[in-house]
C-alpha cells in the first residue's frame, strides 16, 4: 500500500510540474481599458488567443485554461483592482495546486523603459501595489514576474500616468510587446525562467 501511495504521489507531483499558472495584473471595468496599468490584462489576452482558449467568470477571477506543448496553462485575469490581486492568485494557485516556480505575474513597471521587458525569478515590488498584495497574500517574493516596461512621466502624478491611455506612439508599438511578451512567456514554460532571461531581458522590443 506504502509502495502505492509512492506512485501516485509521484504521478501527482509530476502532474503539478507540467502546470502553468500565468496571472495578468490590471483593473477591471471597461473605463481602465486601454490604460498602461491593464496591460497584465492585455498580454494574457492575447495568450488565450495563442492557446485558443476563452475566459470563464470564475470565483475571484476570469479563467482561461489551454495546453502548450503537454502543458497545462491556466491564465487568470483578477476580478478585482491592481491592490487586490494576490488573494486571486493565492486561491487559484491552491486550487490547481500549482508550485510557486510555475506562477508567473504580467505587470507593468514604471522603472523600466517603454519597449523594455523583463522577466525575473523574484524580487521587491518595486512600488507596484499589485506585486505588494501578491507577496503579502503569497507570503513570499519568490515568484516570477514579467514586468513590462512604461516608462513614467514625473510631471503629472504616477496614478494619473499609469491609469491614463496609451498615447500613439505607444499604442503603434503594442502589437510588438504583445507579440514579444508571449514568446517569452512560452519560453519560460517551455525551457527555464535563466535560459529566458538570457534570452531576452537585454532587449528592446520597439
Amino acid at each position: 500500500m506504502n509502495f502505492l501511495k509512492k506512485i501516485l504521489s509521484s504521478l501527482n507531483n509530476n502532474s503539478n510540474m507540467n502546470k502553468y499558472l500565468i496571472l495578468g495584473i490590471g483593473n477591471i471595468g471597461s473605463e481602465y481599458d486601454d490604460t498602461r496599468h491593464n496591460i497584465g490584462f492585455e498580454i494574457v489576452d492575447e495568450l488565450s488567443q495563442n492557446l485558443d482558449t476563452k475566459f470563464e467568470s470564475v470565483k475571484l477571477a476570469q479563467r482561461a485554461e489551454g495546453i502548450y506543448r503537454g502543458k497545462k496553462i491556466i491564465i487568470i485575469k483578477p476580478n478585482n483592482y491592481v491592490n487586490n490581486s494576490g488573494r486571486s492568485l493565492v486561491y487559484w494557485q491552491k486550487k490547481e495546486k500549482v508550485s510557486n516556480e510555475n506562477i508567473l505575474v504580467v505587470c507593468d513597471d514604471l522603472n523600466l523603459f517603454f519597449g523594455n521587458i523583463k522577466i525575473k525569478p523574484n524580487g521587491t515590488s518595486g512600488g507596484h501595489n499589485g506585486l505588494k498584495d501578491i507577496e503579502n497574500n503569497l507570503g513570499t517574493s519568490k515568484y516570477a514576474r514579467l514586468r513590462i516596461g512604461i516608462s513614467n512621466n514625473n510631471k503629472i502624478p504616477k496614478s494619473d500616468y499609469v491609469l491614463g491611455k496609451w498615447n500613439s506612439f505607444e499604442k503603434s508599438n503594442l502589437n510588438n510587446l504583445k507579440t514579444s511578451s508571449i514568446e517569452i512567456i512560452f519560453s519560460f514554460i517551455q525551457t527555464s525562467i535563466e535560459e529566458t532571461m538570457n534570452l531576452y531581458n537585454n532587449k528592446n522590443f520597439v
